[in-house]
């Protein structure tokens, strides 16, 4: 009689969902209120700043917005360097507490008829404190994902980082057009621009009681030891992993580029340079964004089957190929816009779903996070700090249009990075 051979199944793979979510949500809250501050500071300036000049006023507000931006490597730096030393989980609190936190002062802040100068100080303060909540939460977040994932299951992993940016962004947009539909511009000025703010510290304060129940991960406490030996860790990642930082900033810099394009400057490029419809153009971002945080995960298990090497060329070939013609787009019609976006935005996805699994391969774990932090960080605020100052100076001169001729640029710089990575798919962390 002859007998079955016995088969033993491969059990299927259950993502740890909730993990991945309270790993993400902390990014989610950081754009939350990176977006709110921007999408409402025209309501609030005059409230915190010397009423007397408006135009004054909402210059002092968006310099403060800027200025926490430039607080970003540092916090990279410590936050890094913390979670390197006593864990990603610690260190992620840390994070969410601060943009918690100076999300509630914001929405609490007393007004400059109350208090004088002491509110726009507080507003400075608030600000630092999320720039640098935000520069620790990239390069912590992005190693703690890294870390849990299965090998082969990396780049899926790493897609849930920006599924959470791109809903929070939305999240923002929509908060913004639901108060702004609903509310006065004088209920708004009063009162109305505090709401979305107490809102992002109720989020966080859930992200919080989410992060509270994660583990550790298992590669942090095999290396804690050989971390806390380092000393002058920053200098090291140049000494011993120069080539890393390199193509670290390589890629960063187009990928902080597209970010700015996209979601930031192209909507009042659109409307005021190219006579677009701002509602259409409103609508043909959320529709765009829906697209961008649907695509991560096929994107982030497309790099799990083919590679991150591959996908990382075809954006940034595609990027430097198709920006410059996209631009010509930009203007009245719905239709245009949608292009416009959905095809910057969906190529872009190519790069952000595996971005965290990306730079934690680049460096080992004993200075991950610093690594992430500080680099990453450093190339944002120069790059996207810039981007605003850039795109002004090219207007005034009558040649907006270079800006997308300086991003096919940076799309080129990065393209040669990337063709110096090796291929990690796959691979074990070190």
């Amino acid at each position: 009689m002859s007998q079955t051979p016995a088969t033993s199944a491969t059990p299927r793979h259950k993502l740890p969902v909730r993990t991945l979510v309270a790993a993400s949500i902390g990014n989610a809250v950081e754009w939350y209120d990176w977006t709110i501050y921007a999408t409402f500071s025209i309501y609030f300036a005059t409230q915190i700043f010397p009423p007397e000049n408006a135009a004054l006023a909402l210059i002092s507000t968006l310099a403060t917005y800027a200025l926490a931006f430039f607080f970003r490597p540092l916090g990279g730096m410590l936050l890094g360097r913390f979670a390197d030393l006593h864990g990603r989980r610690t260190a992620m609190l840390v994070t969410i507490l601060m943009m918690a936190g100076g999300s509630v002062v914001i929405g609490l802040l007393p007004t400059f008829a109350m208090v004088g100068w002491l509110a726009p100080v507080l507003l400075l303060l608030a600000r630092i404190a999320q720039g640098m909540s935000l520069g620790g939460e990239v390069s912590n977040a992005s190693a703690y994902l890294a870390e849990i994932a299965p090998a082969e299951r990396r780049g899926r992993y790493s897609s849930f980082f920006y599924i959470s940016t791109g809903t929070a962004v939305l999240i923002a947009s929509l908060m913004g057009f639901l108060l702004a539909s609903t509310l006065t511009d004088e209920q708004l000025a009063s009162w109305g621009w505090r709401v979305p703010f107490l809102i992002g510290g109720l989020l966080g304060l859930i992200g919080m009681w989410m992060r509270r129940q994660m583990a550790e991960t298992e590669q942090f406490e095999d290396n804690k030891e050989a971390a806390a030996k380092i000393r002058n860790p920053l200098l090291l990642t140049l000494r011993e992993h120069p080539r890393a930082v390199a193509q670290l900033v390589g890629f960063t810099l187009l990928s902080t580029l597209c970010y700015y394009t996209f979601f930031s400057a192209l909507t009042p490029f659109a409307t005021t340079s190219r006579g677009a419809d701002a509602t259409e153009v409103f609508l043909a971002l959320s529709i765009a964004t829906t697209i961008f945080v649907l695509l991560q995960y096929p994107m982030g298990a497309a790099s799990d089957r083919y590679g991150r090497r591959p996908q990382l060329l075809v954006w940034s070939a595609s990027t430097a190929v198709l920006i410059v013609p996209l631009s010509f787009l930009i203007g009245p019609g719905f239709w245009n816009m949608l292009v416009v976006f959905t095809v910057g935005l969906g190529l872009y996805t190519m790069m952000t779903s595996i971005a965290p699994a990306v730079m934690s391969e680049l460096f080992p774990t004993s200075v991950r996070a610093l690594g992430i932090g500080a680099w990453y960080n450093l190339t944002v605020a120069v790059f996207g700090g810039t981007a605003p100052l850039v795109v002004q100076s090219l207007q005034q001169a009558g040649l907006a249009t270079l800006f997308f001729v300086y991003v096919a640029v940076g799309a080129a710089i990065a393209f040669g990075a990337i063709l110096t990575l090796p291929e990690t798919r796959g691979s074990v962390l070190r």
